[in-house]
């Protein structure tokens, strides 16, 4: 078959999939080349280009053609699952079988696999995780990939650990790439690749040879403008916010940088009149598709988003994107502004930086891959086991949270080290090399990356242009759009009254957070007779907190306070002031000891401390208030009798530590039996939950009919 014949049989897809009539839609002279160059010459390629390209249009344009000649079905490798649901949608357009298996519909996974063996499905959309669970890799992928005609790796940055997003799940594909047959054609698309990314890419699906095809262009989006405003504090871009929404062109998103954040903004705009929904990685799946669904339908103004809503959301006239707080990586920024204008000529992109945006910054890049100590202590463990040990099981052996541990191992997995199987994981008993140099340059890269930001909030060149040669566009130049360019369009005034109910709204104080109701699993292994459901006469109230140190509001204040940094010191008195506001509503709230309320808790008869290592004064200042305030004997301090601190790597080693560690002192024992009732039991900040938990449990052994816990600030 001639060039001509094909492209034009290429074009009648292609209209099919957009839904025009025939011979109205053609394909890009770069897309063209791209899918010729799977369906005629079989290659491995490679496509950076900007985001509403059409990269999607390359891929089920080449799948249809060559089911047509008799290949395989394509595979896909999505990492989301909003991606995911958009492009089945766009298949079923073009007469594309597709199916998806994803963490989201595991009912269907055995209908969608005999589906796929039948020959009934043209294409599968895989999400990552599913490349490295047991049963899949070991009886679905070897048939994939000695079926397949096409391998696509969407998102293909997430390859490169120094991507934006690196997902270790992804580097699977390496096992599925060495098995396809040499003739079938692999596809990797990405938006947000830098030339460093995309040489790492390149390598990683074995594309780096003199037959991979690289299609690279240009990454301006003519579409955009794009403007930061910097306003003095939360309250501010709060209320710019609520005052400027409605004059933002169509529907949109607005992106915060914590969970907390997102549903603070959230409930804040919903009050305004807005109708906004928020979405997070903590948002159920039916709540999440039923937010895309209003978002794509125009029924509300604007998601309130954390990067949950990020790759592969397509939504063609989204008209604005806002950011509350910059992402730490200006790829990430250009990724996630890159939702907007695909589909129209006109759509506005602002930052609104934050000043608790490095402190958020900071703590994720806390959370990399582990020093070469705890890998190698990993390792020993499982060594030493001898049979397969899971995450719960493994987690209390080692000084690492589970889903660190679980990064961890799937990179180990990756390297050899360690193997998945049926019932856990088990040590290969391979050499492995600790890459301390490699993990130094990453985090060098991501210091670079968090500098570049700060230099796009500061340029006074063009912004466009600026995100363009972070991602290393040869073609950069000025876009004559954006507020550096063109000049500022937006008015930062805020009027008074809505700065004041913005204000008021992020200084309203009090979070519940329930208290922990089961002992973590496994305790036995590591020498602590803790296990199943804490007895309900052992176990905390749920909790009061003055506010998350992840949100805005509080947030921003607890945050220098709390620092283990920070100097120790009396409770500053607006924080005291809060607390007892938190205290009087929860007193009047339906169970609290004022309600009058048949089921109300009774009215705490005393005041007792948790002890502090990093501020004990601000603790015992803060007991002391509470108690003159309220009127209730201060009882007295638990004691820490470990000089060891307590470990925040993961619940199990908190515990053991807490568990021989913590104790109720004679006179705090005396004084709780001669002082029948419940205790207020106050600290200065809670993450794991698991100091209250084992404090709740002594207090409540030693006498106290009910503990009540009260903390300033509360992580996540």
């Amino acid at each position: 078959m001639d060039d001509l014949t094909l492209r034009t049989e290429a074009d009648a897809v292609l209209a099919e999939l957009v839904g025009a009539r025939e011979g109205a839609a053609r394909l890009r002279e770069d897309q063209w080349q791209a899918v010729a160059a799977l369906v005629e010459e079989h290659r491995r390629a490679l496509v950076v280009q900007r985001t509403g390209w059409g990269k999607s249009a390359v891929y089920f344009v080449a799948t249809a053609l060559l089911r047509r000649r008799g290949a395989g079905p394509t595979v896909i490798v999505s990492p989301l699952l909003a991606l995911m649901r958009n492009q089945v949608d766009a298949a079923e357009r073009a007469g594309i079988r597709a199916r998806t298996i994803n963490s989201a519909n595991p009912e269907e996974w055995d209908t969608i696999h005999e589906e796929v063996e039948r020959g009934e499905t043209d294409v599968l959309l895989v999400s990552p995780e599913r490349l490295n669970s047991v049963d899949f890799r070991e009886n679905m992928l070897p048939k994939l990939a000695a079926t397949a005609g096409l391998l696509v790796v969407d998102e293909a940055h997430c390859i490169s650990d120094w991507g934006h997003d690196f997902r270790p799940d992804y580097r699977r594909l390496r096992t599925m790439l060495a098995e396809l047959p040499a003739d079938v054609p692999v596809l990797a698309t990405t938006a947000t690749a830098n030339a460093r990314v995309t040489a790492d890419v390149a390598e990683q699906l074995g594309t780096g040879g003199a037959d991979a095809l690289v299609l690279r262009g240009p990454l301006d989006r003519e579409s955009l403008r794009l403007g930061v405003l910097k306003l003095p504090d939360a309250a501010h871009r709060l209320a710019w916010l609520g005052e400027r929404l409605g004059d933002l062109p169509g529907s949109g998103i607005i992106y915060t940088l914590t969970v907390a954040a997102a549903e603070e903004v959230a409930a804040y705009l919903r009050q305004r009149g807005y109708p906004v929904a928020s979405y997070t990685g903590k948002t159920e799946n039916a709540d999440r598709l039923q937010a895309e669904e209003d978002l794509l339908a125009n029924r509300v103004k604007a998601l309130v988003a954390t990067s949950a809503l990020g790759m592969g959301f397509d939504k063609p006239d989204l008209g604005f994107v806002v950011h509350l707080g910059s992402p730490s990586s200006p790829i990430s920024y250009y990724q996630q502004v890159g939702r907007a204008g695909r589909g129209v000529e006109h759509a506005d992109v602002l930052l609104l930086p934050g000043r608790e945006d490095e402190a958020i910054w900071a703590y994720f890049a806390s959370v990399g891959f582990p020093p070469e100590e705890q890998v190698r202590r990993t390792l020993s463990v499982l060594e030493q086991a001898g049979r397969p040990l899971s995450l719960p099981a493994l987690e209390p052996l080692v000084e690492l949270r589970r889903s660190r541990l679980e990064t961890m191992l799937k990179v180990l997995d990756v390297d050899g080290a360690v193997k998945r199987v049926k019932g856990g994981w088990i040590a290969t008993g391979q050499p492995w090399v600790y890459d301390a140099e490699r993990y130094a340059r990453v985090a060098h890269q991501r210091e670079a990356e968090q500098q570049a930001m700060r230099d796009y909030v500061a340029t006074t060149d063009c912004r466009m242009e600026f995100l363009q040669r972070q991602l290393d566009d040869e073609k950069a130049t000025p876009c004559g759009r954006c507020d550096t360019c063109a000049g500022p369009w937006l008015d930062p005034a805020v009027a008074p009254d809505a700065l004041a109910a913005a204000r008021g709204e992020l200084e309203r104080p009090g979070v519940e957070v329930e208290p922990r109701r089961m002992w973590p699993t496994g305790m036995a292994a590591i020498g602590v007779d803790l296990k199943g459901r804490i007895p309900a006469g052992q176990q905390a109230a749920t909790s009061r907190a003055l506010g998350r140190l992840s949100d805005i509001g509080w947030g921003n204040r607890l945050r220098p306070l709390l620092s283990p940094q920070s100097p120790d010191g009396p409770v500053p008195d607006d924080v005291l002031s809060a607390v007892v506001t938190v205290l009087a509503d929860w007193a009047r709230s339906p169970s609290g000891w004022a309600s009058g309320t048949a089921d109300a808790t009774p009215r705490p008869v005393g005041v007792v401390a948790m002890p502090s290592r990093t501020h004990p004064h601000l603790v015992t200042s803060l007991a002391e208030g509470v108690a003159r305030i309220g009127r209730l004997p201060l009882l007295g301090t638990l004691t820490l009798t470990d000089d060891h601190p307590t470990p925040r790597s993961n619940s199990a080693q908190r515990l053991r530590t807490l568990a021989t560690s913590l104790t109720v002192p004679p006179d705090l024992a005396s004084a709780l039996a001669a002082t029948p009732g419940p205790v207020l039991l106050v600290d200065d900040y809670t993450d794991s939950g698991w100091t209250l938990a084992v404090a709740a449990r002594l207090l409540r052994q030693a006498g106290a009919e009910g503990v009540l816990p009260l903390v300033l600030g509360v992580g996540g």
